[in-house]
């Protein structure tokens, strides 16, 4: 998916939701424990629910692959239904994947051409020659991290070099040289609040993707009043706060009434910035 096609769904839906599909076998509603494929059956009821308020959705790998050949088999599943039955829908493997060339060349054909995803995670740790494989598939994204939301994230990110710049300013400028703002995306952390303006000054067309919100505590307002552009250029991810809205019977019909709730937000906000 393009650029012009993520910016027209925003535009069409009023929305910069995405849906974090971070399904853990012990949080689901103990009725779906008695079903073949409880994961893929907890990830159906949740997207049938949520597609008509979200732009994208975003498994993290590690609640399959914690599971094995079972948890990778209903990433497949889920990946195949969302394609199938709402290809209007952006798909973000959140893999965090970096290594030397050939690997990363491996994780990007594994990602890109069998899965099928619209964009991947990517640290940026090991430098060139460690993102650019995860370049040059048409219509497909690297996200970096970037400024993440996580407590530890100054432990590096935030350093500062003998001129005053921080690591995490080095890593977006420096990756900016290998793909423009139609390729690559960066990640930062809705808990960083004002930082998305210094962010905006780095990267100000980029799209960035945006973690924390909710269950973090990030803050859509002021998400939005610093990081937004003209065509949007935010993709806001909520998992915890949406997909458990409830444990019971109800759960996929609380998912799609927390999604509704916070893409309204987003539409209100949209609207104002004359973006939809």
């Amino acid at each position: 998916m393009d650029r012009r096609q993520l910016t027209e769904n925003i535009r069409r839906k009023g929305s910069m939701l995405c849906v974090g599909l971070d399904t853990d076998i012990k949080k689901i509603p103990q009725h779906l424990l008695r079903t073949e494929n409880p994961i893929f059956e907890f990830n159906r009821a949740i997207v049938d629910a949520t597609a008509p308020y979200c732009v994208a959705y975003k498994p993290n790998l590690a609640f399959y692959e914690s599971l094995g050949v079972e948890g990778w088999n209903a990433l497949e599943l889920t990946l195949r239904y969302i394609r199938e039955k709402y290809p209007d829908q952006f798909i973000i493997a959140d893999a965090k994947r970096g290594d030397i060339g050939n690997t990363s060349e491996l994780y990007a054909r594994s990602f890109f051409e069998h899965l099928d995803v619209d964009a991947i995670t990517v640290a940026p740790y090991m430098g060139r020659d460690s993102v650019t494989p995860f370049l040059g598939y048409k219509g497909k994204w690297v996200i970096l991290l970037a400024l993440t939301s996580n407590k530890g994230s100054a432990d590096f990110q935030l350093i500062r070099d003998a001129d005053g710049m921080p690591l995490f300013e080095h890593v977006m400028r420096t990756s900016s040289e290998w793909a423009g703002p139609d390729e690559m995306m960066y990640v930062v952390g809705a808990t960083q609040g004002s930082m998305f303006s210094e962010i905006r000054r780095i990267a100000p067309q980029s799209f960035l993707l945006v973690p924390g919100v909710g269950a973090q505590g990030g803050s859509l307002e002021e998400v939005c009043r610093y990081g937004l552009t003209d065509d949007c250029g935010l993709i806001v991810n909520s998992s915890r706060g949406i997909i458990y809205a409830s444990q019971g019977e109800d759960f996929a019909e609380a998912a799609g009434a927390a999604a509704s709730e916070l893409r309204d937000q987003m539409a209100e906000i949209l609207r104002q910035r004359g973006i939809c």
